[in-house]
């Protein structure tokens, strides 16, 4: 009896070739990885120096609000909220102010900073009337870059 098994077919010299190139291989994932990661070096500080000016702004615009916020409470009531009363007392109103027509803010709560801590409040004030102060991101006063304190009185 005769084999009649099929005679495998013999391949080209350019299907062998091809066959080597079916994926990536290794030296080439590490030269695109390695390439990736330049990028991000490059690119990764001035992102995060992006979003670290945008708090700083955020905060900013957040006491230019309160500002707006106390004049109306100042034009209905003849005078600013003291010291103990605080922000709060744009959103609240105390027993004691008869004229009180707010809440002077949206959303009925006196927001954090950009970086989760309270404002600080005076009145009377060091630098004018009442000072409005963010401690930046590290919460303590003084600091630089981010970490500075943002004013009512320093534009």
């Amino acid at each position: 009896m005769a084999n009649t098994a099929p005679v495998p077919a013999r391949k080209s010299r350019q299907q062998r070739a091809r066959d080597g190139e079916a994926g990536f291989t290794l030296i080439e994932m590490l030269v695109v990885i390695t390439i990736i990661g330049l990028i991000m070096a490059l690119v990764g500080p001035r992102v995060l120096n992006y979003l670290s000016d945008s708090k700083v702004k955020a905060a900013k615009i957040q006491i230019e609000s309160f500002k707006s916020a106390l004049d109306l409470f100042y034009l209905d009531t003849g005078r600013y909220p003291s010291s103990s009363e605080g922000l709060d007392a744009l959103v609240h109103s105390a027993s004691n102010i008869t004229a009180w027509n707010g809440p002077y803010l949206k959303g009925g709560t006196v927001p954090e900073d950009p970086w989760g801590h309270a404002y600080t409040y005076r009145s009377p004030g060091e630098h004018g009337t009442y000072d409005i102060i963010s401690l930046g991101s590290d919460g303590q006063q003084g600091g630089t870059g981010d970490a500075a304190d943002i004013t009512s009185w320093k534009k």
